[in-house]
């Protein structure tokens, strides 16, 4: 009898890990699998270049009691060591050879300390030992170079800039050479660091970071100053991924065509740029766009995307509004086009839709306008709904079926349990 319960038993749990198991299977089975992909293209080698201020301010010792100079040194000794494989590294100094007053000179006084590529370290090293607090802080053409040093590849570029103070070469703004290099659609990032900065000195390596969609930090100790640098060349490791640079028309007729992807492009306080995108037959376009303030603006702005046909008429829009300060505001749409087969030979064959994107934005008029703000606009097309004209089966596409397999393996899996449970309460009980 005993013999005979315990059977029982162990034929319940086998009977209840089996049906545990056949449901775990159902869920691996009806779960959407990756499409097969093919081999990912070759992409260049990332690079980064590490440019320091060599100014005489960076004799100053306010930092871990020791002076700004040499925690910068170490700093860059330990990041060194820790240059992740396979990125290019180059190291660019300002103000770190002329000693003089005249401000001509000065203002021209920044090297390739290192030049870019795989890392020695020893050399590297050796480099930044020679280093003595020097000179002036010509921060815009130390950025003017750096971008030339990073120039040639597709890979991830970054620009990282450390320094104690502004820029000493006016009228040369650093801010809109920042502008220029990310007008350049190059998406080379600047990404800022301020040892213990003044308020001006805070104000413009923001505004530099800000117009390339890079960080400002402030440091105020030497471990600061090395984690957030190692932190940045990582970044340049692991790059996100980036636009690809375009320029808009002011109508749709000579508007470039965008394929599905990821687009960079510039525009001007309350301007209208437009694209193309071909959308077949079944297919869904989906598109969304950011523009980002990169300087000053008043409050009270908007961002509009408007598709329509070539013919001028309105097919959806997608807009958002602010009041206030904002970094970047965006919006979306969508639009299915029904598929191929219905009598109207018109509607079998691919539709060119214009994507229209405006601003509204205002500044001051001391804020520069040129170049214009940077817009990112994503364009997607998928396959659409079966029935685009039935609104409870828009965004769902192909995904009811597993939607009912997926209830339906519940329903079976609940009764399964369900009766397995009565199952084994009847046998505790008999025995």
């Amino acid at each position: 009898m005993i013999s005979r319960t315990i059977t029982k038993r162990i034929t319940g749990r086998r009977l209840a890990a089996g049906v545990c198991g056949l449901l775990a299977a159902l869920s691996v089975g009806l779960s959407p699998t990756p499409a097969a992909a093919g081999e990912p293209a070759a992409q260049s080698a990332p690079k980064v270049e590490l440019t320091l201020d060599v100014s005489g301010s960076m004799r100053t010792r306010d930092i871990d009691g020791q002076s700004r100079m040499s925690a910068a040194k170490q700093a860059f000794n330990d990041v060194l060591d820790a240059v992740p494989e396979g990125v290019q590294l180059g190291i660019r100094t300002l103000g770190a050879n002329y000693p003089g007053e005249d401000r001509q000179v000065g203002c021209k006084d920044t090297r390739q300390l290192y030049p870019v590529g795989p890392i020695n370290r020893t050399e590297a090293k050796t480099a930044v030992a020679t280093l003595v607090p020097t000179g002036w802080t010509p921060i815009g053409p130390a950025l003017q170079a750096a971008a030339k040093d990073l120039q040639g590849g597709d890979g991830q570029r970054r620009i990282v800039l450390i320094t104690d103070g502004e820029d000493t070469c006016a009228p040369l703004d650093p801010c809109q050479v920042a502008r220029d290099i990310a007008a350049q659609g190059i998406h080379l990032t600047v990404d800022t660091l301020g040892l213990l900065p003044d308020a001006k000195t805070r104000s413009q390596l923001s505004c530099i970071a800000e117009a390339t969609g890079g960080t400002y930090t402030s440091v105020q100790h030497r471990g600061q100053l090395r984690d957030r640098v190692h932190q940045l060349v990582n970044r340049t490791a692991h790059p996100v991924r980036t636009p690809v640079a375009t320029q808009g028309a002011q109508q749709c007729a000579g508007a470039p065509q965008l394929k599905p992807g990821l687009y960079g492009d510039r525009e001007k306080f309350a301007e209208h740029r437009w694209y193309r995108v071909d959308v077949k037959p079944g297919q869904e376009l989906r598109a969304s766009v950011s523009v980002a303030a990169d300087r000053a603006v008043n409050n009270d702005y908007g961002v509009l995307l408007r598709a329509s046909t070539v013919h001028g008429r309105e097919i959806v829009r997608g807009s958002e509004s602010g009041d206030g300060r904002t970094d970047a505001i965006s919006t979306g749409l969508r639009y299915a086009k029904p598929p191929a087969g219905s009598s109207d030979a018109a509607k079998d064959a691919a539709e060119t839709v214009c994507l229209q994107v405006s601003n509204s934005f205002s500044a001051p008029a001391s804020v520069k306008t040129d170049p214009g703000m940077p817009v990112e606009l994503a364009v997607d097309l998928v396959d659409g709904p079966h029935n685009a004209s039935d609104p409870a089966s828009f965004g769902l596409g192909r995904g009811w079926w597993l939607l009912g397999a997926l209830v339906l393996a519940g329903l079976v899996g609940g009764l399964l349990w369900g009766w397995i449970s009565r199952w084994r309460v009847t046998v505790w009980r008999t025995n």
